[in-house]
């Protein structure tokens, strides 16, 4: 694990703040056993994106995505994990104020976050592209824990059942974004847990938060492109490193 210095240093940051703001990506869901998409051993060494997460895949071929939700979401049967609970014990606390998330698990409002912007959506609703009609995203999991994909359509006959999930040529709900800019402007500490900020604009947020003042922490396991911007950086598992902060931060206030 990372040095007690920057646990040190990080924990009496956060300890002060009177806005904070928890930026996540797919690292802590990984620490869940979700696959990550990037990388190595990311899903998209195996799947062809444009095929199972872009509109224009899914009016093609609503199939191939079920079939990928399906060892996305259904075989991993994620839980929250001991960096969800930590993010969801300083919003607890008072001392932060919002969770940005690129992840779609809604991992973090298991783990007890109330405030939580979902980037990217969720799978909580599944919408009919043709009628309308919503579903609760329990009533799709049962035909794809049986694999029976060809069982997903709409009452209406469609085959376009879509959750709520932003695809590849598709906008970031602009409501949403809009928030999370906000929430980021409105930030005194900003800490991004979990991401390799790649991928905009939800990248630009801390630069964001940076530039309206805020102290910037990232734990995250990998370096990335933007840790010069930190006033804090730390390497390592957020799962190991976030409920050490919490701990510490709990000595402080």
């Amino acid at each position: 694990m990372e040095s007690f210095d920057e646990i040190e240093k990080a924990a009496k940051i956060i300890a002060k703040a009177k806005h904070g703001v928890v930026f996540t990506g797919a690292g802590v869901s990984a620490e869940s056993g979700i696959p990550t998409f990037r990388g190595n051993d990311g899903l998209w060494r195996r799947w062809d994106p444009d095929e199972v997460a872009s509109i224009y895949g899914f009016r093609r071929n609503p199939r191939k995505f079920w079939e990928f939700s399906r060892e996305l979401i259904v075989k991993v049967k994620a839980q929250p994990n001991p960096a969800h609970y930590a993010i969801a014990e300083l919003e607890k606390m008072g001392l932060v104020k919002a969770v940005i998330t690129q992840n779609i698990d809604m991992l973090h409002q298991r783990a007890g976050s109330k405030r939580v912007l979902e980037l990217h959506g969720s799978m909580q609703y599944v919408d009919c592209l043709d009628c309308g009609k919503t579903y609760k995203w329990e009533e799709i999991e049962k035909f794809l824990e049986r694999g029976e994909i060809d069982k997903i359509r709409c009452e209406c006959g469609s085959i376009y059942l879509k959750p709520r999930v932003v695809f590849f040529g598709e906008p970031l709900p602009s409501n949403v974004l809009s928030e999370a800019m906000e929430e980021s402007r409105k930030a005194d500490v900003f800490i991004v847990v979990g991401s390799s900020l790649v991928v905009y604009p939800a990248a630009y947020l801390p630069v964001i938060a940076k530039e309206h003042g805020a102290k910037l922490i990232i734990v995250n396991l990998e370096p990335t492109i933007k840790d010069h911007i930190f006033d804090v950086v730390i390497r390592g598992k957020a799962g190991e490193i976030m409920p050490e902060i919490v701990k510490r931060v709990k000595t402080l206030i």
